[in-house]
C-alpha cells in the first residue's frame, strides 16, 4: 500500500465520520447514517474526477473506498456514545478528511498535467465539496459558506503542495507536510476561533 492511498483511506473513513455524525446529530435513522457517510466521503472526489474526464469514478473503479465508508458509518452509529466523549469529533474528523483530500485532489490533478491553479482548485473541491453536500443534506448551511476558517486551510495545503511538488521535494514527504498544514491550520481555527473578516449588511 502506498502512502498516498494509506492518505486517501484515512481521509475516506475520516469524512464518512464526520457524515455520520452530522446525521446522527439530526435523528437520522441508519440508512440515513450510512448515505450521509458515503456522500461526504465520495462526493468531493467523485466531481473531480467527473470534471477531470475520468471514468469511472474514483470509488467505483476501486470499491474499497466504499466499503470503508459503510465500515466507518455502521461504527459510528454503534459506537457513538463513546466517540461523543471526544471533544467536537464532528471538526476533528473533518480537519483530517480536509487535509488528506487536499492532498489527493491537488496529486491527482497535477498527474492529468492541470497548471498549479486549476490544480489547487481541484484539491479544495476533493476536499469542501463532500461536506457541503453533507451540510446542505442535513439542513446546515455549509461550512465553507461560513466566516471560519476552511477553504482557505485547504487553499493553503494546496499551495504548499504545488510549491513543494515543484521544487522536486519527494512525493510523500510534499503529501505529509502539505496534509499537516491544512490539518494543523483547521484545527488551530477552531481552537482559536479564528476567521475571515466579513462586512455586516445594511
Amino acid at each position: 500500500m502506498s502512502f498516498l492511498y494509506f492518505l486517501d483511506l484515512l481521509g475516506t473513513a475520516a469524512f464518512a465520520a464526520s457524515g455520520s455524525i452530522a446525521a446522527i446529530r439530526h435523528r437520522m435513522d441508519l440508512l440515513g447514517v450510512l448515505v450521509l457517510g458515503m456522500v461526504t466521503a465520495t462526493g468531493g472526489g467523485t466531481l473531480r474526477d467527473l470534471l477531470l474526464g475520468y471514468s469511472p469514478p474514483f470509488c467505483l473503479e476501486d470499491e474499497t473506498y466504499l466499503y470503508l465508508s459503510l465500515a466507518a458509518s455502521f461504527a459510528v452509529f454503534f459506537c457513538h456514545k463513546h466517540i461523543q466523549k471526544m471533544r467536537s469529533p464532528l471538526l476533528i474528523f473533518d480537519a483530517i478528511g480536509l487535509g488528506t483530500f487536499v492532498v489527493i485532489g491537488t496529486g491527482k490533478a497535477l498527474a492529468f498535467s492541470l497548471g498549479p491553479l486549476g490544480a489547487i482548485m481541484m484539491g479544495v473541491m476533493t476536499a469542501t465539496a463532500g461536506g457541503a453536500i453533507r451540510d446542505v443534506l442535513s439542513g446546515e448551511v455549509p461550512l465553507i459558506l461560513k466566516k471560519e476558517v476552511y477553504a482557505t486551510a485547504c487553499l493553503a495545503g494546496g499551495f504548499l503542495y504545488v510549491f513543494l511538488s515543484k521544487a522536486g521535494v519527494p512525493e510523500n514527504t510534499v503529501a505529509l507536510l502539505a496534509a499537516t498544514c491544512v490539518i494543523l491550520l483547521r484545527l488551530l481555527a477552531i481552537r482559536f476561533n479564528w476567521a475571515l473578516p466579513r462586512r455586516s449588511g445594511s
